[in-house]
């Protein structure tokens, strides 16, 4: 059994094996102590040993003489009422078998408190702190969860492609995928032969699964993605990645509206799952990463999201100009602290900023009335700011093509998109929310290369 569902059971005597890894051990005269975790929940389960008692033997003591913190063992004995607090029940053991053996000496994680950049630097072993199995146990729950809301919303999970040759954004932030031999290229001062490459031409890792979800939306009306995308920003930050996954819904016949109250819905439904199925972890993170988590997820949970227009946003904004880094502006980008500030100032609680002007925005944003804005939309939300980025999609052939031209981009490129604008087009909306982004939210991590098992940035592709 786990030691989550071991120490659930009733506090009576029955027999039990636990299989971890040791946290600590202890001696006090003549009892031995030795806390047990196996990753399944934030406590550990105390195991006792008893010099006096008949099931002590001298293998038993020479078992004991090597266990140290971090080793594998399997511990036997009896669940009983513990005497001690904060723990219900505990293992009166009589044997043990040492698995494997971490050495004091050059095991990396000894009982005390590691820095975060140290244990970046051991991330093959950082999933054994509290810390970290607490984020990587929210991350699988939620990531769960996120299946669970779309699937019970008609939703059809669709797997886009990781290799392709569009570029998604427009931004040209791609990583190369090829067979050619680099090496031989760079010697022989000629330029790369695409005809002879893999694909037969350029192709890269995808930023964004939005333009093929696009394609499934309009025949199967509701899809979502879930899956890893790359952006080769050169971006030394703690909000950025260079792999991160990406949650990307697309509706059919939907409009702004309609993706504003999805964005909503999606949101607070993690936010709740979150509270009620990792409690333990939460009350983790109030404690040890931010006080104030658990009272600040509540607050979202229990808000109505403000609408504002990206012209109204920018009204407020100019008023308190002083209080800002970054000059803020008609037409410029929203920067972490103006989304913080219409969060935590103007709107006390998440904010959804419509209508941004067009040059700000990607090239397939349905264009308004006024040709100067678009329907894009940006979820902002206290603490981290933007969580989530969407708009209404250009149904519009001419339009599309128009926009596509405005920016330098070839028409060619996007063929097989735009035919979805020929053949039976209909409004249809959808936005993305990265999903390491979530974590931080949900655990208060303020690095999101913390909530990434194996983080990807520039320089760094360890392990």
């Amino acid at each position: 059994m786990l030691i989550k569902e071991i120490v659930a059971l009733p506090p009576e005597a029955q027999e039990a094996a636990v299989l971890g890894w040791v946290r600590t051990k202890r001696e006090l005269k003549n009892l031995i102590f030795v806390e047990m975790n196996d990753g399944s929940t934030l406590e550990g389960l105390q195991c006792t040993f008893d010099r006096g008692s008949e099931t002590f033997s001298s293998a038993v003591e020479a078992v004991l003489s090597e266990v140290s913190t971090g080793c594998a063992a399997a511990i036997t004995g009896r669940l009983v009422p513990s005497p001690g607090s904060g723990q219900a029940v505990e293992i009166a053991a009589s044997g043990i078998a040492l698995l494997g053996k971490a050495p004091g000496e050059t095991y990396p994680l000894q009982k005390k408190r590691h820095s975060l950049e140290f244990l970046r630097e051991n991330a093959h072993l950082r999933a054994r702190t509290n810390t970290f199995s607490a984020v990587a146990r929210v991350r699988s729950r939620l990531a769960f969860g996120v299946h669970e809301f779309f699937q019970s919303r008609g939703f059809q999970y669709v797997h886009t492609p990781i290799i392709t040759a569009s570029d998604a954004e427009g931004a040209g932030a791609m990583f190369q995928v090829t067979t050619l031999d680099l090496e031989a290229l760079s010697r022989s001062g000629k330029g790369p032969a695409y005809s002879q490459d893999f694909f037969g031409k350029p192709s890269y890792l995808t930023v964004s699964g939005q333009l093929e979800a696009e394609t499934y939306a309009t025949a199967l009306s509701r899809v979502y993605t879930f899956g890893p995308t790359f952006r080769a920003e050169n971006s030394n930050t703690s909000r950025h990645l260079a792999e991160f996954w990406m949650i990307e819904p697309e509706a059919a016949f939907a409009d702004l509206a309609d993706n504003r109250a999805l964005a909503e819905d999606f949101l607070k439904f993690l936010f709740d799952l979150a509270l009620r199925e990792c409690p333990e972890d939460l009350a983790f993170f109030d404690a040890r990463i931010e006080k104030g988590l658990l009272a600040s997820l509540r607050s979202v949970l229990d808000s109505r999201f403000v609408h504002l227009t990206y012209t109204d946003a920018m009204k407020e904004l100019e008023k308190n100009e002083s209080a800002f880094e970054f000059k803020p502006f008609w037409g410029c980008d929203l920067q972490s602290e103006h989304e913080k500030f219409l969060t935590e100032k103007v709107a006390k609680g998440p904010v959804i900023v419509t209508d941004y002007p067009k040059e700000i925005k990607a090239f397939y944003m349905k264009l308004n009335e006024d040709e100067k804005t678009v329907r894009a939309m940006d979820v902002l939300v206290p603490r981290l700011g933007e969580i989530i980025g969407g708009s209404q999609r250009e149904e519009n052939l001419s339009r599309l093509e128009k926009r596509i031209l405005e920016l330098g981009m070839n028409l060619e490129d996007y063929w097989w998109y735009l035919d979805l604008r020929r053949y039976g087009t209909v409004p249809h909306a959808g936005f993305g929310l990265g999903f390491e982004r979530l974590i931080q939210y949900v655990t208060g991590m303020t690095n999101i290369r913390d909530v990434i098992p194996y983080p990807r940035t520039a320089g760094q592709a360890d392990f």
